[in-house]
């Protein structure tokens, strides 16, 4: 009998071969490994993706949320201890970007990571939390992503960041409002007047360009 662990043995065997392959090549493994799971138990499937997880690379990463997420009977038992064992130890902004886009905020979508415990990471000392926070906004908007748009959500952990001038926090809240600008502009527009003195300039430019040009920067 084929186990979680051996399933995980093959994908990192594979993933091994991809180091330095362009993410089509590695999503087009992910897919192969989605279909043989497609019909295994939840349980079978979250245990391959711990095991995976186990090896701390941003290929191994990108398998493994992918693989989770797009596996429903999976996403269903996700509960928000195991996601915030997934962020254990994240501390670049490629590995917090992929869980938020991916896991984190699909999960905060479908209630199964609740508002207080997003709230927690918006609160935490951690920039790479307080990032995480923004990212998981993502899913909430982007069309791509399921999203159907959540201003509400979205503005809410956008004001608690408007005074945060840690980089790597500033860039997240440009790209959360800057996808939510897709979705309700006018909303964004409300939002970039009322706090204007304290946004980052670089919000503030990006936003208002991404709003007046569709795209991040003029050309």
């Amino acid at each position: 009998m084929t186990t979680s662990a051996d399933v995980a043995a093959t994908i990192r065997h594979d993933a091994r071969r991809l180091a330095g392959a362009s993410t089509p090549d590695v999503r087009a493994i992910r897919r192969r490994y989605s279909k043989l799971l497609a019909d295994e138990p939840a349980g079978f499937v979250l245990a391959v993706v711990k095991s995976l997880l186990a090896e701390k690379t941003w290929t191994v990463r990108v398998i493994a949320f992918e693989l989770l997420v797009g596996h429903r009977a999976a996403m269903s038992r996700l509960s928000a201890s195991m996601v915030e064992e997934m962020a254990v130890g994240l501390s670049d902004w490629g590995s917090v970007d992929l869980l938020g886009v991916t896991v984190a905020g699909t999960a905060w979508r479908e209630g199964r990571v609740s508002d207080a415990h997003v709230l927690r990471w918006a609160r935490s000392k951690d920039r790479w939390r307080r990032r995480l926070s923004l990212v998981a906004t993502v899913p909430l908007n982007s069309k791509a992503r399921g999203g159907s748009g959540d201003a509400e959500r979205t503005l809410a952990l956008c004001r608690l960041h408007a005074d945060d001038r840690d980089d790597m926090v500033v860039n997240a809240l440009s790209w959360a409002l800057r996808e939510l600008s897709k979705r309700n502009a006018r909303s964004v527009v409300k939002f970039l007047r009322e706090e204007d003195a304290r946004l980052a300039p670089r919000v503030m430019r990006e936003v208002r360009t991404k709003l007046e040009t569709g795209r991040k920067v003029r050309r």
